[in-house]
C-alpha cells in the first residue's frame, strides 16, 4: 500500500508541476504530461517496473475519451458531415497509410508490418490539436473546422483498424498472443474474467461471431431501452454522486463485455456514446465523466513518457530523427494536397497541414495492440512509439511555424490593385457578409455602385455570381480617388477591421466634409469612435437583427404584432437617442465602466427607456392601467437596471 501511495504521489506531483508550466509556455497540457513522464521515468528513474502495469489502467482514459466523443456525435450529424468526413478525413487516412506502407516496403519491411505501421502513423493527436486550436481561437476558422473533421474521421477509423490488425499477425514475432494474461492475475475477478474469455475463444468460429454480434446488440439495445428507466431510478435518490457512479459503471461494464468477446473496449464505448447522443441524459454523462477522462488521459500520457526507451534513441539517433521527419513530411504532403483540392485559403491551408502532421495518442494504443496480437515485434514497437512521442513533442514547433507563415503572408506585398475604370455616386468599401447585403439591396433598387475590397478571393467569388467589384485596399487614398471619392454622394464603410474602418472614415471626412458616410460598427464603443471620426449613420452589425429577435419573443409572449412592433420602434428610437447623448460623455481610452458620468447617465436613460416603451404601448392609459401594462410586459422588461 505504501508503494502504491508513493507512486501516486510521484505521478500526481509531476503532473501538478509540469503541466501548468507547459501551459504557461504555450506547449499545451498533453506535452506537459509527456514531459512529466520523461522526467520521472527515463530522466530520473523515480518510477520503474510499475509503469507498464499502470499503463493498462491509464489506457482506460482513452476508452473513456472515445465514449465522450461518441456522445458528441448524433447519427444524423455524422450523416450530414459525410462528405467532409470521407472527402478529407477518409482520403487522408487512406493516402497516408498507402504512402507509409509503400515507404516501409521499400525499406525492406514485411508488407503486413508496413501496413500496420502505416495505419498507426495515419492518425494524428486529437488531444493536442483540439486543445491547441481552442487555446489559439482557431476552432471556428475554415481550417479549424476541417482539422476537426479529419480528427473525427481518424477517431472513427480506429475501430476498423482494431478489427483489421489481428488479421495481419506475423508468425514468429515476439509479441503476445491474442490476449495477454492479466497484469495482476491475483486481482479480484481476474481469474473469472480470464476463464470466460478462454471459454469464448474455444467456441466454434460461427459461435464466436454470434457472441460478438450479440455483445454489440446488447450495447445498442441497452443504450436505447435500458438507460432511461435506470436514470429515472437513480434520480429518485437525489444524490449527484450516483450519476457519476452510473456513468462509470456503464463505461466499465461495456469495456469488460467487449474484452470478453475479443473486441476493443474502445469499439463498445464509442458505439454506446453514439447511441446515447440523442438521450436527454447526454449532458449529465458528459459533465460527470469529463474529469475522470482528463485525469486518466493525463495519467496515460505520463506513463507513455515514462515508458519511452531513450536507449533506442541513443543507439540510433539519426534513424529515429529521419523516421520522425519522414512521417511528418509524408503526412504534411498529403494534407497540403487535400487542402489545395478543397480550395482552402492560404492560412487555413497551412493550419490544416501543420496541425495534423504529427502522429497521435491512438498510435500508442494501436502499437500496443499490434504487439499483443503478434503483428509487431518488441523492437519495432519501441521504435514506433518513440517516433510517435517525438512527433507529438514537435507539434508546438509546427504551430509556431504556422504562425510565422501567416505573419509572412500578411507582410508580403499585396498583388497590384485593379485598375478602377468606373465611378459611381455610391462607394461600398468591404464586401463581407455586411457589405454584400448592402450592395445587393442598393443595386437591386437600380442604383450604381463601386464596390472595393482588399480580399482577392472574395472579389473573385463575387464576380463568379455576376456582381462587379474591384480589388484594392479601400483605405488607400489613390484607390478612393480612382473610385470617385471627389464626386460620390454616399460612402458605405463595411470593413471587418475596426481600425481600418476608423482610418477610412477619418480620411473620407477630411477630404469631403459634405460626403454622407454610412459605417458599420462592431459594438457601442466602436459607434462612439466612428461618431468622433465623422460618420453620419452608424449601424451596429447585430443591432437590427437583435431587435427582430426581440420582437418575435414579444409576439410569442402574448403581444399582438402591432404592439410588438410599437415596442421595437420605441426601443429603436430611444436607443439611438441614448447613444447620441452618451457619445458626448464617452472618453477615448477610458473603459465605460470606469467613467462615473457615463455610468450615472446610462442608468438614468435605462429607466427612461422603460417608461417610453410603456407610454408607446398605452398612450391613453391611466396610472392603474400603466401598472397593469407594466405587469403584462414584465417578460420583456430588463431586470438589470444598471
Amino acid at each position: 500500500m505504501q508503494g502504491f501511495l508513493l507512486q501516486a504521489t510521484i505521478y500526481l506531483g509531476a503532473a501538478v508541476i509540469a503541466v501548468p508550466l507547459a501551459a504557461r509556455l504555450g506547449l499545451g497540457s498533453v506535452l506537459g504530461y509527456l514531459a512529466a513522464g520523461i522526467i520521472i521515468g527515463p530522466a530520473t528513474g523515480l518510477v520503474g517496473s510499475e509503469t507498464e502495469d499502470l499503463q493498462h489502467f491509464a489506457e482506460f482514459g482513452v476508452v473513456m475519451m472515445l465514449f465522450l466523443i461518441g456522445l458528441e456525435l448524433e447519427p444524423r450529424a455524422l450523416w450530414n458531415m459525410r462528405q467532409r468526413l470521407i472527402g478529407l478525413g477518409g482520403v487522408q487516412v487512406v493516402l497516408t497509410t498507402g504512402l507509409i506502407f509503400a515507404a516501409g516496403s521499400l525499406l525492406g519491411l514485411d508488407p503486413r508490418v508496413a501496413l500496420a505501421t502505416g495505419l498507426i502513423f495515419a492518425l494524428s493527436s486529437t488531444a493536442i490539436v483540439l486543445q491547441t486550436l481552442s487555446e489559439k481561437g482557431l476552432m471556428q476558422t475554415q481550417g479549424g473546422r476541417s482539422v476537426f473533421s479529419v480528427l473525427l474521421t481518424q477517431d472513427i477509423a480506429v475501430i476498423p483498424m482494431l478489427a483489421l490488425l489481428p488479421l495481419l499477425a506475423v508468425s514468429g514475432h515476439g509479441g503476445g498472443t491474442a490476449h495477454e494474461a492479466p497484469a495482476n492475475p491475483d486481482a479480484p475477478g481476474a481469474r473469472e474474467v480470464e476463464a470466460a474469455r478462454t471459454l469464448i475463444e474455444n467456441l466454434p468460429g460461427w459461435a464466436v461471431t454470434l457472441v460478438t454480434l450479440g455483445a454489440v446488440a446488447v450495447v445498442v439495445l441497452a443504450g436505447i431501452y435500458l438507460t432511461r428507466p435506470v436514470f429515472r431510478y437513480i434520480h429518485h435518490a437525489r444524490l449527484r454522486e450516483l450519476y457519476t457512479a452510473l456513468g462509470l459503471l456503464m463505461v466499465v461494464s461495456i469495456a469488460v463485455l467487449m474484452e470478453l468477446v475479443g473486441l476493443s473496449p474502445a469499439l463498445g464505448t464509442f458505439l454506446a456514446g453514439v447511441v446515447l447522443a440523442n438521450s436527454e441524459f447526454r449532458h449529465e454523462l458528459e459533465s460527470d465523466l469529463e474529469p475522470f477522462k482528463g485525469l486518466l488521459l493525463g495519467l496515460f500520457f505520463i506513463t507513455v513518457g515514462a515508458g519511452i526507451d531513450f536507449g533506442v534513441l541513443l543507439r540510433n539517433p539519426l534513424q529515429i530523427v529521419v523516421l520522425t521527419l519522414g512521417v511528418i513530411v509524408i503526412k504534411g504532403g498529403v494534407l497540403y494536397l487535400l487542402a489545395r483540392l478543397a480550395r482552402m485559403h492560404t492560412r487555413d491551408r497551412w493550419l490544416f497541414t501543420l496541425a495534423l502532421a504529427q502522429a497521435g495518442e491512438f498510435g500508442f494504443v494501436l502499437s500496443s495492440f499490434s504487439l499483443q496480437q503478434g503483428v509487431l515485434a518488441q523492437g519495432d514497437t519501441e521504435m514506433i512509439r518513440l517516433v510517435i512521442a517525438l512527433s507529438m513533442l514537435v507539434t508546438p514547433l509546427l504551430f509556431i511555424l504556422y504562425e510565422q507563415l501567416v505573419k509572412r503572408a500578411e507582410k508580403a506585398p499585396d498583388p497590384d490593385p485593379d485598375e478602377i475604370d468606373h465611378q459611381a455616386p455610391i462607394i461600398i468599401a468591404g464586401i463581407g457578409r455586411f457589405g454584400q447585403v448592402v450592395s445587393r439591396l442598393v443595386q437591386g433598387a437600380g442604383l450604381d455602385t463601386v464596390v472595393l475590397d482588399h480580399d482577392m478571393e472574395m472579389v473573385d467569388t463575387m464576380r463568379r455570381f455576376g456582381f462587379s467589384g474591384f480589388f484594392g485596399d479601400p483605405t488607400r487614398p489613390d484607390i478612393l480617388h480612382a473610385a470617385g471619392l471627389e464626386t460620390a454622394k454616399v460612402l458605405v464603410v463595411a470593413l471587418d477591421d475596426r481600425n481600418a474602418a476608423l482610418k477610412l472614415v477619418r480620411h473620407a471626412r477630411a477630404q469631403r466634409p459634405d460626403l454622407h458616410i454610412v459605417a458599420r460598427a462592431y459594438d457601442r464603443e466602436h459607434v462612439y469612435q466612428l461618431f468622433q471620426a465623422g460618420a453620419n449613420d452608424i449601424v451596429r452589425e447585430l443591432f437590427d437583427s437583435s431587435l427582430r429577435a426581440g420582437r418575435y419573443v414579444l409576439e410569442n409572449m402574448g403581444l399582438s404584432k402591432f404592439e410588438a412592433s410599437e415596442v421595437e420602434m420605441a426601443y429603436y428610437h430611444s436607443d439611438r437617442a441614448v447613444v447620441r447623448e452618451l457619445a458626448q460623455l464617452w472618453k477615448p481610452g477610458v473603459p465605460v465602466s470606469q467613467n462615473p458620468e457615463y455610468v450615472a447617465r446610462a442608468r438614468e436613460l435605462n429607466k427612461d427607456l422603460e417608461t417610453t416603451i410603456l407610454e408607446r404601448l398605452h398612450p391613453q392609459g391611466d396610472p392603474e392601467e400603466a401598472g397593469a401594462a407594466e405587469s403584462e410586459v414584465v417578460g420583456y422588461r430588463s431586470k438589470d437596471r444598471g
